[in-house]
């Protein structure tokens, strides 16, 4: 009885065994290979004399050892020069013979290109001794087609205490990418493999050799999920080292691609391969529109760091190439990017992936695009701002054509009237003489709806409610309509494998301490709640505030990111603010410091259009002294580290030395989540970011995030009876009657002038100013509500509604001629009647935000909520600045440091109550809780005597109270009984 192999040779036998025995491979020996040339000598001739013994005849090579050598000198030279993946796709030639080098898969139903197919040779090689001069120096597996060699594979294993990790380390150390078979481009790419992970590498270069997850991810994170039926990582040989899958990797994904520096011209060459998530989510996609055909969509949930261009790349180039019983299933692929940046990266990039280029074309104007469609170009690249204007100018003739409408970045502008008006012009449909008033509704009706003859590929990290319901895939969970993507891959997911840093993991809250006082005697009433607004933006943009709070970026800056060496000595910084005054203000700041501290650095502005400000009329140009639309590459160079920014540059900016990021400026949910994410992208000296928020709860940022880290689910369906619902209210108000509808949308159809229309709208405007201002609120906010809502729903529906259609126009015209009612603003006044009187900010300690780990859902489009007057309550100015003092100003204790001493003692005594112990133990959260407050009490009553101040607070202040109890329990609260260890060392006792 032989035990199981459970050495790294027992997996190596396992992988070999099922490539010859389960998959037709042949099992190449060391006796087959020329370490000269690095192939697999006898195959390639074996290959070359079976498929094209005429061209074999004319080289005379064995005939001659002479001829031989040339042949195979001029082999090496052309993979060296062009790379393994285009010599097997393109064969070379060697004069006077034209070689085929490898028999491309076969199209559907083509008997003869099949037959080629088989004609190929796929073979592996264990412990191949790859080396002239360490001549016993053996690698684990090579996989080689027709001779050449393609793949090369370490194994570890496991069970032998060795890793995926061991077997990168072998490629980094012992393996020399001088040696012949490790040169860049000799081979497609090389696997580091253990029974529970794969990495791969497309280029060895030592030390610096960059190896990615080849994972099929597991729970939205990385790594493999167990495999009832073998081995965890199994997929790689009987999946993708399938005869026909591995031939079509190297037909259609794997490419070296060419990036030439703008300012030196200089080229640079990456050889580039799929990672498993964009092979699964490509290849689900074309099985997909080969099952279902045209008319489908699909949203593709992939975070940053995904390799999104790529894979809409390789994705556009396959969607042209896809047939069913011989014809072309798509005619044409509209790819739309939602930023210039990316169209020109993703333009260049399907070039490069295109065999025949001629195929793509660029449209930026309505002409580009007609003559790109009229003169069947496979591939039109366009970005979102264009397209609207270009559409109304495409004819007729595409209604019988078949289109794939890739979405970069979905967002909800590729709904309501944006994609009524794409889907128009892509079907053909164009108003005819002959229409009646019906056929015109009807017409834009359908106009709404998504397309029968296009196809929609959505692709986003985040997606927002519109997207998921527009796009998502359908599903029943008991009595809700739910929907989710049609593919995943996550932030969690993208953090663990390490292509994305986790920004959330040293986000650092600040706080501000600050105290308004009273600069009159009287003692007027103001409008509370809108008074507290005013007051906190007074302070926190009060030049004293921002001094205060530049100085701090500044110093942190320098202290912590550039004396600390971060990105080698290479890191910026990003400052957001929450206005472009701000903007201005914290730039000149932020410079006076940097002057202040004979700083070698300076900090760049951004934001967009004029500003007036101190006299002057500004741009961000005019004060950089360079066009905006070179901020991006100045900003690498030194003596530049600091971007300041209003708006700009918080979406779609890609930089990798983007290392702290100082935030001013209320963020949440999607915005949130894209500012932040501005510093996760990865360089090989980036460890780590920082974010320094002077102006979010940590809670806000965290909810923001949770929505996006793993899969993102609507919760349900939008409703369109809301729609009933909003007509009863504004119909209630009778500001128009179904005639007036009727008639102003078939003069808006015919085209009439201006002058038709008014009369209808202004006499329905006269009505709507007779209401009472609770019912101008009411009926303004309902016919909002319509409108939006409409304009979304009516992409989506199953059936059109044509009442519904005309009321849409009808109410987009009469909404611009309603005036609001006029408000009164009762705060008017209040920061003529105060001065800051202090104001301090201090950094929390910083903390890693961890986020839940389950699935997000989010609501449904809310079908618009009906409006009404909010009777505002006034308080005195006085009572206005204790309670704001009391709710933002914090406290500013006279001994500070003794009670942060005994504020860090009391969790450790409240934990020693027995009543609290016990309810900890054998009771609810609920009744604990209760019992944690009461033993607070007491522990406070205790120590009165030696603190009187923090007990007078604890007393009298109930948000201190509040904050003081949370933080006690949330820190001691633990059902399984442990003891009770303080977090707090004495290097956080500050």
């Amino acid at each position: 009885m032989t035990a199981t192999n459970t050495r790294e040779s027992g997996l190596e036998s396992l992988i070999v065994d099922w490539l010859v025995n389960q998959n037709g491979y042949e099992q190449g020996s060391n006796a087959d290979y020329n370490r000269d040339y690095a192939i697999d000598e006898t195959r390639l001739f074996r290959f070359l004399s079976a498929t094209q013994p005429d061209e074999m005849e004319k080289l005379g090579v064995f005939k001659s050892d002479l001829k031989k050598a040339q042949f195979l000198n001029r082999l090496r030279g052309e993979i060296a020069k062009r790379g393994i993946i285009d010599v097997l796709r393109n064969g070379i030639k060697v004069y006077p013979a034209d070689l085929v080098m490898f028999y491309l898969t076969p199209s559907e139903k083509n008997i003869k290109a099949k037959a080629l197919f088989e004609q190929n040779i796929f073979s592996v090689t264990r412990q191949l001794q790859y080396s002239k001069d360490a001549t016993r120096l053996a690698l684990d597996l090579c996989i080689f087609i027709n001779g050449l060699p393609v793949i090369t594979c370490e194994l570890k294993n496991q069970l032998t205490k060795q890793n995926v990790d061991d077997a990168v380390y072998q490629y980094k150390t012992d393996r020399d990418p001088k040696e012949l078979l490790f040169q860049f481009k000799r081979c497609m790419v090389h696997f580091a493999v253990d029974d529970a992970r794969v990495k791969f590498c497309t280029k060895l270069d030592g030390k610096a050799s960059w190896f990615l997850p080849f994972d099929k991810g597991y729970n939205d994170g990385a790594g493999n999920p167990p495999n009832p039926s073998g081995i965890m990582t199994d997929y790689l040989w009987k999946d993708i080292l399938e005869k026909y899958m591995l031939a079509h990797i190297i037909e259609n994904y794997a490419q070296v691609v060419e990036k030439v520096d703008q300012e030196t011209k200089k080229k640079t060459y990456t050889q580039i391969f799929p990672r498993y998530h964009q092979l699964s989510a490509v290849e689900s996609l074309l099985s997909d529109v080969r099952h279902n055909g045209v008319g489908q969509r699909y949203l593709i949930q992939h975070s940053a760091g995904s390799g999104k261009s790529n894979s809409i790349a390789w994705l556009a180039h396959q969607l042209v190439g896809l047939e069913k019983n011989g014809k072309a299933i798509i005619d044409s692929v509209v790819v739309v990017t939602d930023r210039v940046i990316l169209d020109k990266q993703i333009r260049d990039t399907i070039k490069q992936f295109m065999q025949v280029s001629s195929t793509v074309a660029w449209a930026e104007h309505s002409d580009d695009l007609r003559k790109a469609i009229n003169g069947g170009k496979k591939i039109i690249i366009t970005t979102v701002h264009k397209f609207p204007i270009i559409l109304d100018s495409i004819g007729s003739e595409h209604k019988g054509r078949s289109f794939a409408i890739i979405i970069d970045e979905a967002h909800s502008s590729q709904s309501g009237n944006m994609s009524a008006k794409m889907n128009i012009v892509l079907s053909g449909e164009v108003t005819g003489e002959e229409e009646d008033f019906e056929d015109k509704i009807n017409r834009l009706m359908e106009g709404r709806k998504m397309l029968k003859n296009a196809s929609y590929f959505a692709f986003t990290a985040t997606p927002k409610n519109k997207t998921l319901e527009m796009f998502g895939i359908p599903y029943q969970d008991g009595d809700e309509i739910k929907h989710r993507p049609f593919h995943v891959y996550t932030m969690k997911q993208a953090i663990q494998e390490g292509f994305i840093l986790d920004v959330l993991k040293y986000y650092t809250p600040v706080d501000s301490y600050y105290r308004l006082a009273k600069t009159i005697e009287d003692d007027p009433l103001f409008d509370k709640k809108k008074a507290q607004k005013k007051l906190r933006q007074f302070v926190e943009s009060n030049k004293f505030a921002i001094s205060q709070k530049a100085e701090i970026m500044v110093n942190h800056f320098h202290d912590q990111v550039i004396s600390k060496g971060k990105i080698g000595g290479k890191a910026r910084a990003m400052v957001v603010t929450s206005s472009i005054e701000r903007c201005i203000e914290y730039y000149y700041a932020i410079n006076k410091c940097l002057a202040d501290r004979r700083s070698p650095y300076k900090a760049i502005i951004a934001f967009s259009g004029e500003k007036e400000y101190g006299g002057k009329t500004l741009t961000s140009a005019a004060i950089n002294g360079f066009p905006d639309n070179t901020i991006e590459k100045v900003f690498r160079k030194d003596p530049y580290r600091f971007l300041i920014v209003a708006d700009m540059f918080q979406t779609g900016y890609d930089e990798p030395l983007l290392h702290t990021m100082y935030v001013d400026k209320m963020l949440s949910d999607i915005k949130a989540v894209q500012t932040l994410s501005r510093l996760n992208r990865s360089h090989p000296q980036k460890h780590d970011t920082f974010v320094l928020d002077f102006a979010n709860k940590t809670e806000t940022i965290e909810a923001a995030f949770s929505k996006y880290y793993r899969t993102t689910i609507l919760s349900n369906e939008t409703d369109p009876n809301k729609l009933y619902d909003l007509i009863a209210i504004m119909e209630s108000h009778q500001v128009y009657e179904s005639g007036h509808v009727d008639s102003l949308v078939e003069l808006y159809l015919n085209g009439a002038e201006r002058d038709r229309l008014d009369p209808i709208l202004d006499a329905c405007t006269a009505i709507y100013k007779e209401l009472d201002d609770e019912g101008k609120i009411e009926f303004k906010s309902a016919a909002k509500a319509f409108v939006r809502t409409y304009g979304f729903l009516g992409a989506i529906l199953p059936y059109g509604n044509a009442e519904w259609e005309k009321l849409s126009i009808f109410l987009n015209l009469l909404i611009p001629k309603l005036p609001s009612p006029k408000e009164d603003d009762l705060s008017q006044g209040i920061l003529d009647s105060i001065d800051l009187d202090s104001y301090r900010v201090e950094a929390r300690d910083s903390m890693s935000l961890v986020l839940d780990d389950a699935d997000a859902e989010i609501g449904p489009v809310p079908a618009g909520r009906v409006g009404g007057i909010v009777e505002p309550e006034m308080d005195l100015l006085s009572s206005i600045l204790s309670s704001f003092n009391d709710l933002f100003g914090n406290i500013d204790w006279n001994d500070a440091d003794n009670v942060r001493r005994q504020i860090l003692e009391i969790p450790g005594m409240v934990t020693k109550d027995e009543r609290y112990i016990n309810a900890m133990k054998n009771s609810d959260k609920q009744n604990a809780r209760m019992e944690s407050e009461r033993a607070l009490q007491s522990v406070i009553f205790s120590i009165m005597a030696d603190n009187m101040e923090l007990f007078k607070q604890f007393n009298d202040n109930p948000s201190f109270k509040k904050w003081l109890s949370d933080l006690v329990f949330n820190l001691t609260y633990n059902p399984e009984g442990k003891p009770f260890e303080t977090p707090y060392n004495d290097s956080n006792n500050k």
